[in-house]
């Protein structure tokens, strides 16, 4: 499995980029090389131990409804259904069928008797249980049709980093990668941050000058340019370096282009607000003990399950 999939491979992200202009190539890669990472053997090798894995005499048909927010994100759900013995009926998302596809492909190619345990179909009628990822609204959808049945349902998720203003020159760098890979669209993309101090917030946009590039995509672009302006004309305070605007706000999800932020005065306090949301939260970034290390939002682990829902503890118990 590990071999089959190449993080450089320029015609397959051309035509993934056709069918989703938001899949760039270097966006494309990026994802490849989270999934090489992901199949580490040993990982891998750990990861499943935690499980009781077994043959089925009798696998079951899991519906798998993908999401296609970011390239190739139903990877992991393949995967968890496949080593659990099941067999995987998936509908892909139209913005990202290219590149599951060929990634099904693939497998095929490298291990035949995999075609009868996934197969691609346009409904997913009469499934033993349903694995579907969507938005809010897309979730109550997802619920009356397949609430009956065992299921795993995912609604909108964001992630947020917590800056204490001691953060190395490396570490707010790093920052960037987790607010832009993507452009923002994944739910383990920064979207807010918290702050002790709002003077660190100008050298903050300082450094994430470095991702620029971002500007030079027209739908980002063209994001940034409209929330600039209702900014303006509704006379709302924000700070703007020229592609990316920070804006004062209580809510989590920020526009595309937009990041907002939020003050705390304690530990205590911060610990409160996140305790509060922790149903919206996918990951939290920073430099304590208990969080991701700055830049690594969108290299999740194997075991870094979507909403915080063990997958292969759902699929083994069924």
């Amino acid at each position: 499995m590990i071999k089959i999939l190449d993080e450089e491979n320029p015609e397959l992200f051309i035509r993934a980029k056709n069918q989703n202009n938001w899949f760039t190539p270097i966006a494309c890669a990026s994802a490849f090389k989270g999934i090489i990472q992901m199949l580490d053997l040993e990982e891998l090798q750990n990861w499943l131990s935690n499980y009781d894995v077994k043959t089925q005499k009798s696998p079951k048909s899991i519906g798998v409804l993908m999401a296609g927010n970011i390239p190739s994100v139903g990877f992991h759900d393949l995967m968890c259904v496949l080593l659990s013995g099941h067999k995987a009926a998936v509908k892909l998302s139209t913005s990202d069928s290219v590149l599951m596809l060929w990634i099904i492909e693939r497998l095929i190619e490298a291990n035949k008797g995999l075609e009868d345990f996934i197969s691609v179909e346009p409904m997913l009628k009469n499934k033993d249980a349903y694995i579907a990822t969507g938005s809010d609204n897309s979730s109550r959808y997802f619920d009356y049709y397949f609430g009956k049945y065992p299921h795993i349902i995912r609604k909108n998720r964001t992630s947020i980093a917590v800056l204490t203003g001691e953060e190395t020159e490396e570490e707010v760098l790093n920052l960037g990668k987790d607010i832009f890979t993507y452009f923002g669209l994944g739910c383990r993309n920064v979207s807010k941050i918290y702050v002790k101090d709002k003077i660190d917030l100008q050298s903050l946009l300082g450094y994430l000058e470095t991702y620029n590039w971002v500007a030079d995509h027209h739908k980002y672009f063209n994001n940034y340019e409209y929330n600039k302006s209702i900014y303006l004309v509704n006379k709302t305070p924000h700070l703007d370096n020229g592609f990316v605007l920070l804006k004062e706000d209580s809510q989590l999800v920020s526009p595309i282009a937009v990041l907002y932020y939020e003050v705390y005065d304690t530990d205590k306090d911060l610990k409160n607000k996140l305790e509060r949301d922790r149903e919206k939260i996918q990951c939290i970034v920073g430099g304590g003990q208990n969080y991701i290390p700055f830049g690594a939002a969108q290299y999740p682990s194997v075991s870094d399950y979507a909403d915080g829902v063990d997958t292969m503890s759902f699929l083994t118990q069924l």
